[in-house]
């Protein structure tokens, strides 16, 4: 096994516990793609524009995602190559047969 320090062993734990959150994992799964605004995620998830910018303020503390600014409205996508490979893979990996 590979060793890990505890605080950063801390910081993935607490990555996993956000990921746990089926609204908040559809929220970040809809920012793969490219930037998208609120209300598209929101109408993407089913969820309520409140709640998705709730979700995206705690994936944002936790560097999954990153928003930019363009005009009046943010736009946000998965904050680098890292999260979204991780997340396909993981996705992958469920689409298999044991």
């Amino acid at each position: 096994m590979t060793a890990v320090d505890d605080a950063r062993l801390a910081i993935l734990a607490e990555t996993f516990k956000l990921l746990g959150d089926p609204t908040r994992l559809r929220v970040l799964l809809t920012c793969l793609d490219g930037p998208v605004a609120v209300g598209e995620i929101a109408r993407r998830t089913g969820a309520s524009q409140p709640l998705v910018s709730h979700h995206l303020r705690l994936l944002r503390g936790a560097r999954l995602v990153r928003g930019q600014r363009q005009a009046r409205q943010v736009l946000y996508e998965a904050d680098d190559a890292h999260v979204q490979d991780m997340l396909r893979d993981m996705l992958d990996h469920t689409g298999e047969h044991a």
